[in-house]
């Protein structure tokens, strides 16, 4: 895994830390990935990304007690969380400067239990155009189990 992620600074630079040119990066460590890129909803969901870019997000998480359902299993909602997370990273950075993206659709199915243990989610894009995007991710345990898929659908706004 590398020690770091090259992303577009337009891509985490807000208004208050300044103003990115097109051709700007920053270098984030992986510290940097949880609290600059995720936010804090996605931070308190345990994610820590380990790639980011227009082709690929990655992610891993834990399965814990917080996250349960009442009988005792990851709650679905914090997987379409996940989903709706990755995808919208990952959209995020292939649009770039040209826009902003919004999800519209966010459809996660559900193929095993997951209880506890270390989740890895995957982020790639199914169709990238000029108004839209769907991106499929894939939620793998350390057996390389599928766990869950969703699909999202972007907008792009110019």
């Amino acid at each position: 895994m590398p020690d770091g992620v090259t992303l577009p600074a337009a891509a985490i630079l807000d208004g208050t830390a300044g103003r990115a040119e097109e051709n700007d990066t920053v270098d984030l460590t992986r510290a940097d990935l949880g609290t600059d890129v995720l936010g804090p909803f996605a931070t308190t969901l345990g994610m820590e990304l380990t790639r980011a870019d227009g082709d690929e997000v990655a992610a891993h998480w834990t399965a814990r007690a917080a996250l349960h359902q009442p009988y005792g299993i990851v709650h679905g909602g914090v997987h379409c969380s996940i989903v709706e997370t990755l995808a919208s990273i990952g959209a995020s950075l292939w649009l770039g400067d040209r826009g902003k993206v919004v999800g519209v659709s966010n459809s996660t199915d559900f193929f095993r239990e997951a209880t506890q243990g270390r989740l890895t989610s995957t982020a790639t894009p199914l169709h990238r155009g000029r108004s839209q995007q769907v991106w499929v991710v894939e939620t793998r345990d350390d057996d390389d189990r599928l766990i869950a898929r969703g699909q999202v659908r972007l907008q792009n706004l110019g």
